[in-house]
């Protein structure tokens, strides 16, 4: 056996085995946002999970990766590897093209589930399969296509994003605004005079698994995008991944003992999603410390975001927004400030931050690469959504709403009765005006 098949097995061992801890994260979303959510939207929550993993995966094979990897159109659009057929030798691999997209569909799966948090309690279940399919099949892949395939307009103006803070998070941030924005508020949750009505997470324990998983997960999502088993980064990867996660928890523990007197839960567990985003881009390209500085700072500022929407009467059961679309672009910002010519060199870049010598070039191609992602995911979700409004309802119905939609949808509990059996009619008497 060659060193060089050697190598190529390692590497496909190495990029399998992460795309399944990437794949696991949707085990992580399913806890976090059953918990976050009420008892009675569980349900509904795994469901949409379910549809995130089976349409996802099913639409990037079909169409969605070579439309983000296939051969290079303008700089806009893939036009070859449908099906995963016909040329794709552009991408140079040491691994399969089918092991390729496996690794690329976890991802994908991903960026649709951030969606589905900010729209939890009251989308229609149709609507969202129908957004899914325009997801993984159009929004995402276009804006991957612009930053990380061979001849992608943004990649050659020089914008670099390792592991999606700009690609995945922040487009499915500013796409979950959209979509929340259009959905509109939970019924009760914003009173007529302005104020807002805490609505209390139904399982918090659940919520603090689920956010444990994603942050296993976000190992393979990060050190996963070597995508080579012997990429000397793999390690200092790693590293930044858990001390950005870890000092934007600590932060969020300590700023939320200062500023409302007790360590908020629900926010300590965003605390370390936010930092796990803001590192995703320059987890491979920023120093140890300041990877600190990054889940900090996103720590921080996923506090002032979830208090910006409420202020703004948008809701977002999750906060999905503040720790994906807020931290991303921190995250995406900080890579042009911080990145180190020695790491990126590591993986093929070179390029330098504006506080390492590299002047304001890289910076200006992160700054304008996050600006169109952001718009592109927001603007293409709120046309999507009008579109599909016109197929099927946005929302559910009042009374759907009101009984839970894991009953008024799905027609089954989370949870059941003490005896077992479910009286709808009784659940349905209960429905106040």
């Amino acid at each position: 056996m060659s060193l060089e098949t050697l190598a190529s097995g390692l590497d496909t061992i190495w990029v399998v085995l992460t795309a399944a801890m990437i794949l696991l994260m949707e085990g992580g979303f399913a806890l976090l946002e059953a918990g976050f959510v009420r008892q009675k939207n569980a349900v509904s929550i795994i469901m949409k999970v379910f549809v995130d993993i089976a349409f996802g995966a099913l639409i990037f094979y079909f169409f969605g990766f070579a439309l983000m990897y296939g051969k290079d159109a303008f700089g806009i659009i893939g036009t070859s590897g449908f099906l995963l057929n016909g040329d794709l030798s552009h991408i140079n691999l040491t691994i399969s093209k089918e092991t390729y997209w496996l690794f690329q569909s976890a991802f994908v799966i991903a960026v649709i589930s951030i969606v589905s948090g900010a729209v939890a309690e009251r989308i229609n279940f149709r609507a969202y399969i129908l957004y899914t399919i325009v997801m993984t099949g159009l929004i995402y892949p276009i804006a991957g296509h612009w930053v990380w395939s061979v001849g992608g307009w943004l990649g050659k103006l020089g914008m670099i994003d390792f592991a999606g803070s700009a690609v995945i998070h922040a487009l499915g941030g500013f796409s979950a605004l959209a979509a929340a924005i259009l959905v509109g508020p939970r019924i009760g949750k914003f009173g007529s005079d302005g104020s807002v009505n805490i609505v209390p997470p139904s399982n918090l324990p659940l919520a603090s698994v689920g956010a444990f998983i994603l942050w296993f997960g976000w190992f393979g999502f990060n050190s996963g995008s070597t995508l080579s088993a012997t990429n000397s980064s793999i390690g200092h990867i790693a590293v930044t991944t858990m001390l950005a996660a870890a000092a934007g928890s600590a932060t969020c523990i300590l700023f939320t003992m200062l500023r409302y007197r007790k360590a908020d839960p629900p926010m300590v567990i965003n605390g370390a999603l936010a930092g796990l985003v803001g590192i995703t881009a320059g987890c491979a390209f920023v120093s140890d410390i300041v990877a600190i500085g990054i889940g900090i700072v996103c720590g921080i500022a996923m506090v002032f975001a979830t208090e910006f929407l409420e202020s703004r009467r948008i809701d977002d059961p999750v906060g999905a927004f503040a720790v994906h679309g807020v931290s991303g672009s921190i995250g995406t910002l900080a890579v042009g400030l911080f990145a180190m010519p020695e790491l990126t060199a590591n993986v093929g870049q070179g390029y330098a931050g504006l506080f390492y010598g590299g002047g304001w070039s890289l910076l200006g191609a992160q700054a304008l690469g996050l600006l169109i992602c952001c718009i592109w995911g927001f603007a293409a979700t709120w046309i999507a959504c009008k579109w599909i409004g016109k197929l099927t309802p946005l929302r559910v119905s009042r009374d759907e709403e009101l009984v839970g939609l894991d009953v008024g949808i799905h027609g089954v509990p989370a949870y059941s009765t003490e005896d077992g059996f479910l009286d709808l009619g009784t659940l349905k008497s209960d429905l106040k005006p």
